[in-house]
C-alpha cells in the first residue's frame, strides 16, 4: 500500500486531499497545528503538531516501522483571505519559511522520493485584465502584490535546490483561487467567495451586503475537488518546474456576487466599500496542467451552489447555538 503524509491536512485544501488519497487506495497520516474544524479527518492517523520545529517535521515524516513515506504533500501554511495577508506580513514571511525550509530538508535528508509543494499565483505581478497569460517563467523577474507570494516564491526555490541536491523528485503546483464546502467561512481568514456566501446567507431577503473594492478586479476561481484531482495528476507525472493549477472561468468579483445572490434566491443589493482586495486581474496559461489531460469539471455556478448550500447550513447552526 502506498503511504503518504498530507501536511495541512487540517486545512481546507489538505483534508480534501486526504479524502482523494484515501479514495485511490493510500494509507495516510495527517499533520497539522489542529484537527479539521469542519469534517472528521479520514486519514489513518492525525498528528497534532507544529511543523516550525523541525523536530516536529522528522516525526511527522517518520514511520512506525522506521521506515519512509513514498509520498509527502507540504500544503501547510500560515494563510487566509485578503483580509487576512494583507495585515499579518511578519506572521506569514516568518511563519511559512520555517515550516517549509524545515519540511523541504528533512524529507530530502531522510531520502523521500516524491515531495509535492503548494505554491500559490499570488507569486505573479499584479496585471491589467486585457493582458496575455503569463506563462510559469514569467514570474521571474518577480514583483508579487504581497509577502505571502514572495514567500512562495522563495519556498519554491528552497524546495527545488533539494530536489536537485538529493535526488528527491519535487513537483509543484501555483494554485489558484481555491474554493468549496468545509473551509473557513467566517473568522476573518475565509476567501471571497466563502465570504460573500456567509454574507448572503446571514442577510435578509431584499437586505445588502458590503463587498470590498468596486466589482471590477478580475479572477478564476477553482471548485476543491477539481484542484485535488490536479494536485494527484501532478504528483504522478513527469512535469518538473512550476505548473499554474486553476480554470479557464475567469469573472469580476461583481459577476461572482451576482452568481452568489442568484443561487441564494435571495434579492439582495450590494454596497462597494473600501477594503483590500489585491491584485486588478490575474490570468495564466494552464498548458502545462491541461497536457495531462486535466481540466476542471465542476462549473462557478455549481460550485457555488454546493459551498453557499454548506455555507448556508453553517450560518443556520451558528444561530441555533
Amino acid at each position: 500500500m502506498t503511504t503518504a503524509l498530507v501536511c495541512g491536512a487540517g486545512g481546507f485544501i489538505g483534508g480534501h486531499l486526504v479524502k482523494k488519497l484515501k479514495r485511490e487506495g493510500y494509507w495516510v497520516r495527517g499533520v497539522d497545528l489542529k484537527p479539521h474544524e469542519f469534517a472528521p479527518s479520514q486519514a489513518d492517523e492525525f498528528l497534532l503538531l507544529d511543523l516550525r520545529d523541525p523536530q516536529n517535521c522528522r516525526q511527522a515524516l517518520t514511520l512506525q516501522n522506521g521506515g519512509t513515506f513514498d509520498e509527502v504533500y507540504q500544503l501547510a501554511a500560515d494563510m487566509g483571505g485578503m483580509g487576512f495577508i494583507s495585515v499579518a506580513e511578519c506572521e506569514v514571511l516568518h511563519n511559512n519559511a520555517l515550516i517549509n525550509l524545515h519540511m523541504a530538508h528533512t524529507a530530502a535528508e531522510m531520502g523521500v522520493p516524491r515531495y509535492f509543494f503548494s505554491s500559490s499565483v499570488c507569486v505573479y505581478r499584479d496585471m491589467q485584465p486585457d493582458e496575455p497569460p503569463l506563462a510559469e517563467e514569467d514570474a521571474i523577474p518577480a514583483n508579487p502584490d504581497n509577502e505571502y507570494g514572495w514567500e512562495k516564491l522563495y519556498a519554491e526555490r528552497v524546495t527545488m535546490a533539494y530536489g536537485r541536491r538529493y535526488g528527491m523528485t519535487v513537483r509543484i503546483a501555483r494554485f489558484e483561487n481555491c474554493y468549496g464546502p468545509e473551509g473557513a467561512w467566517t473568522g476573518g481568514r475565509e476567501k471571497a467567495p466563502a465570504a460573500i456566501c456567509r454574507k448572503v446567507a446571514e442577510v435578509e431577503d431584499g437586505g445588502a451586503i458590503p463587498v470590498w473594492g468596486d466589482g471590477t478586479a478580475m479572477r478564476v476561481f477553482t471548485y476543491v475537488d477539481d484542484l485535488v484531482d490536479g494536485i494527484y495528476r501532478l504528483m504522478h507525472s513527469d512535469l518538473e518546474g512550476p505548473v499554474n493549477l486553476g480554470g479557464e472561468e475567469r469573472v469580476t468579483v461583481a459577476e461572482l456576487v451576482q452568481t452568489v445572490i442568484e443561487v441564494s434566491g435571495k434579492r439582495i443589493k450590494v454596497q462597494y466599500v473600501p477594503g483590500p482586495v489585491g491584485v486588478q486581474a490575474r490570468n495564466f496559461s494552464k498548458a502545462r496542467i491541461q497536457s495531462l489531460g486535466w481540466e476542471p469539471k465542476v462549473s462557478l455556478r455549481e460550485g457555488i451552489a454546493r459551498t453557499y448550500r454548506w455555507i448556508e447550513a453553517q450560518v443556520r447552526q451558528s444561530r441555533r447555538g
